[in-house]
């Protein structure tokens, strides 16, 4: 490399203002995607909190269980108990395991990429044609190396809610159950929308 090629420098140059403002916008994202599930979570959590289960017999078995549907969470996700059935059909984790998956895979990527760039970039004195750009070249890998890191902690906040939430019985009989008992159910739901929140904080933020 001669101090008048920089040539690969200028390519990082152009690749790293592309990742700075996709990771930029990531969070308004994230934040939109997690919202609807953190707040039916905490619907049902603050329900779920207070109600007074009730058994009362409904002609049908696919009857709304009017003690544990929360018209937010209906609103939200369509998340909708029905008597004589099990968990809730509208229950789905699928894009959030997906979402997990993503976030994490990113974030492998992301840093991987991030120690690419700080290498090509280590000697500054063979781009002499570009010094007034290292230091802001080195600040943007910098915070693409700390979104990196964020998206990885945001997958693992999301990977962990779901493990919460496979811990509880969302069935109409077993909620009831727990309600009339320990009410851990809510407690557990609070909990996972806690975690999925978190998981939209720990986005990287626009900058």
């Amino acid at each position: 490399m001669t101090a008048t090629s920089p040539a690969p420098f200028l390519t990082v140059v152009v690749n790293l203002s592309q990742h700075e403002k996709v990771y930029a916008e990531s969070p308004l994202r994230a934040a939109i995607t997690l919202s609807h599930p953190s707040s039916t979570l905490r619907a049902a959590a603050e329900r779920g909190s207070t109600v007074q289960p009730d058994d009362a017999s409904l002609p049908s078995p696919f009857a709304g269980a009017v003690d544990l549907n929360d018209e937010r969470a209906i609103e939200l996700s369509g998340v909708l108990f029905r008597e004589g059935t099990g968990e809730p059909a509208e229950r789905t984790t699928a894009d959030l395991g997906a979402l997990a998956e993503a976030c994490q895979s990113t974030g492998s990527w992301l840093a991987s990429a991030m120690d690419a760039s700080w290498g090509v970039v280590e000697h500054p004195v063979s781009y002499p044609a570009v010094a007034d750009l290292l230091g802001d070249r080195h600040r943007i890998i910098s915070n693409d190396w700390q979104s990196a890191s964020l998206s990885s902690l945001a997958g693992r906040n999301i990977a962990r809610a779901l493990r919460v939430l496979a811990s509880v019985e969302l069935a109409p009989a077993a909620l009831r159950a727990d309600l009339r008992a320990e009410r851990v159910a809510p407690r557990y739901l609070f909990a996972a929308s806690e975690l999925i929140d978190h998981a939209a904080d720990r986005r990287p933020r626009a900058r």
